[in-house]
């Protein structure tokens, strides 16, 4: 999928629970892009209404002002183009359906012959590592796998974008790591949009082509950041190189400031952790900058 224009557009969005007798801001103010084929992190503090923004933009929720744009188009229900992956996959899965019946049920609702529900399914499983698990039971498999076929899922959906809500809270580390390669292996193989919400830092610094840092509740974008790290990421090098020590901080540091109410442009800042090409670093033709970089 080719980049350069807008998959989805945030504009003033805001949010307001209202209900016995209480009115909770939920999100303020939040203003972002997300470009076509761009994978993108959503980070902020515990509690800062991160999933209340991504069922805002899935059309699950009505935002109280402010509106949502997919390529073009203003958000007001579950667009056709978007598909879901939630943290909480064992509640996301029926029990009772095979796993191959599983990932097939969102297809049900579309004009497609048998053959062609059963290649989509087929291909998405195979994306995953399941290829075989097409007969079993969500139960007989574990966490990692379940969360695959979560994946698998959204993947037989064929969407434009794919929004992704903590979805690897749940597993171990290890399944952590292998499921995050999975991610950005699906993403440069297939060009989806992805915005990828995590509480995790390490996690949105290693897959994100950019983090989005969000303030405390009522929630506006603090900063955005590009990651200018290789394309190409391991978990056994890219996650001790120092560029990805920097990046890390450095977020870390904005989150920490927005726990205390501190203002973004107050919020101090490494110099070593800006976006930028140093005099003394090489240059990569694929390296993104900041455009206030010096």
């Amino acid at each position: 999928m080719a980049k350069g224009w807008d998959m989805l557009d945030v504009r003033g969005l805001r949010k307001v629970y209202e209900g016995s007798g209480r009115r909770v801001e939920a999100v303020r103010d939040l203003t972002f892009t997300v470009e076509a084929g761009e994978l993108v992190c959503l980070v902020g503090p515990s509690g800062c209404g991160k999933t209340t923004l991504l069922k805002c933009l899935g059309g699950l929720l009505t935002p109280s002002a402010g509106e949502v744009l997919l390529e073009g188009r203003k958000v007001t229900g579950p667009p056709p183009g978007t598909a879901f992956v939630f943290q909480e996959y064992g509640r996301s899965l029926f029990p009772w359906m095979r796993v191959g019946e599983n990932v097939g049920l969102p297809l049900r609702q579309k004009a497609l012959s048998r053959t062609r529900r059963r290649a989509l399914v087929s291909d998405a499983l195979e994306s995953v590592g399941l290829a075989d698990a097409t007969g079993a039971y969500p139960w007989q498999l574990s966490g990692g796998m379940q969360q695959r076929v979560a994946i698998a899922r959204a993947l037989a959906h064929e969407p434009r974008l794919l929004l992704m809500d903590e979805p690897f809270a749940a597993v171990d580390a290890q399944t952590r790591a292998d499921l995050e390669d999975l991610v950005r292996g699906l993403w440069q193989e297939r060009g989806i949009t992805i915005l990828f919400v995590t509480h995790d830092i390490d996690e949105a610094v290693y897959l994100g082509e950019r983090v989005i840092v969000l303030s405390a509740s009522p929630t506006v974008v603090r900063e955005q950041l590009k990651v200018d790290l290789p394309s190409r990421r391991d978990q056994l090098h890219t996650r001790v190189a120092p560029r990805f020590a920097e990046l890390r901080s450095h977020v870390y540091e904005q989150i920490q400031a927005a726990k205390r109410g501190v203002p973004a442009q107050d919020a101090p800042v490494r110099p070593d952790a800006l976006v930028k090409v140093r005099e003394d670093a090489p240059v990569r033709e694929d390296a993104p900058v900041r455009p206030d970089a010096p």
